[in-house]
């Protein structure tokens, strides 16, 4: 037997003589490294035992869904959820929440939620990040996004939660869609044809035409609008009224409408003697589309309108 051997059982048998120092010496002498692995494989086991028995474990997450509650003209609210499943047996803190959200490798849009709450014990949790995209932005940084064009986007999530014993862990997350930039329609009032005219009261029909200028179609709801001519407002209504609006299409509509003229100015009786006049429409339309229902504006001002009697022939009548 080698003599780095002999001194492991004497010390011990011999402990009470020697001093903590004269030990320690010794089992660096005779392979003391190989104590300090046993203690380190010591508190592995221990730790690993203890994770078996109180089952810890890291959370999951996927991205379910992103939502547009609400898209205009100027920007687009998105939601985006993010399912967490915690398997450890205590609640676990979701500690940061940073978010990216890209078209094409450009930024459009980042932040960070701090302290972002708690995720039950053995529970699942659907964390809502709030997202707001401002279209007058994206369009000034970027130039080659236009009105009208749909373009993809990319949501990029890092959730950092601290789980016990393993500590804190980064969960990356992504996502890809499509989302608008919405251009209002176009509006035009092509015609106003008159079916009965008396000083008290006159009836007519507006034919007005629609034109969609997005890559999306737009399924029209309602149609909101006040007309004036000149500076008399002779006519304004809420119509509900569905009709598809094809992308890069037109639409034309028939409104009736009544007033008496005796209670207008000169533009209206400019227009009953054939003569032009301008005139300013607005209002809104309620559409849905592929992403969601919008409420867009419509206006047009400084138009031109002409009369159209019933017995007068006239082609576009099947409009």
């Amino acid at each position: 037997m080698s003599s780095s051997e002999n001194p492991t059982v004497t010390e011990r048998g011999s402990k009470d003589r020697r001093d903590d120092k004269h030990e320690d010496g010794d089992k660096k002498e005779g392979g003391g490294g190989g104590f300090i692995e046993k203690v380190k494989d010591f508190i592995h086991d221990i730790g690993e035992k203890i994770e078996e028995a109180v089952g810890f474990g890291k959370p999951s997450a996927d991205v379910s869904g992103i939502h547009i509650p609400h898209i205009s003209l100027h920007r687009a609210d998105l939601v985006v959820d993010v399912l967490i499943k915690n398997p450890n047996p205590v609640p676990i803190p979701l500690v940061d929440i940073d978010y990216l959200i890209d078209s094409d490798g450009r930024k459009l849009v980042s932040g960070i939620i701090p302290d972002a709450g708690t995720i039950h014990a053995h529970g699942e949790e659907t964390v809502k990040i709030p997202v707001s995209l401002v279209f007058d932005d994206i369009k000034s940084t970027y130039k080659d996004i236009q009105p009208g064009s749909i373009i993809p986007y990319l949501v990029r999530v890092v959730l950092l939660v601290d789980v016990p014993i393993i500590g804190r862990i980064k969960i990356p997350l992504q996502k890809s869609g499509e989302i608008p930039v919405p251009y209002k329609p176009d509006v035009d009032v092509e015609k106003i044809k008159f079916h009965h005219f008396s000083f008290e009261e006159t009836t007519a029909t507006l034919h007005i035409k629609l034109e969609n200028k997005n890559d999306f179609d737009l399924g029209l709801n309602m149609l909101e609008y006040e007309m004036w001519l000149g500076d008399d407002s002779i006519a304004s209504a809420e119509l509900t009224q569905t009709a598809k609006i094809e992308k890069q299409g037109i639409t034309r509509m028939q409104i009736p409408f009544s007033f008496r003229p005796k209670d207008f100015g000169s533009a209206v009786w400019d227009m009953i003697r054939g003569r032009g006049t301008g005139y300013t429409i607005k209002g809104k339309i309620d559409v849905d589309t592929p992403f969601g229902n919008m409420k867009l504006p419509i206006s047009k001002e400084g138009g031109t309108t002409r009369i159209k009697k019933d017995e007068d022939d006239d082609d576009d009548d099947d409009n």
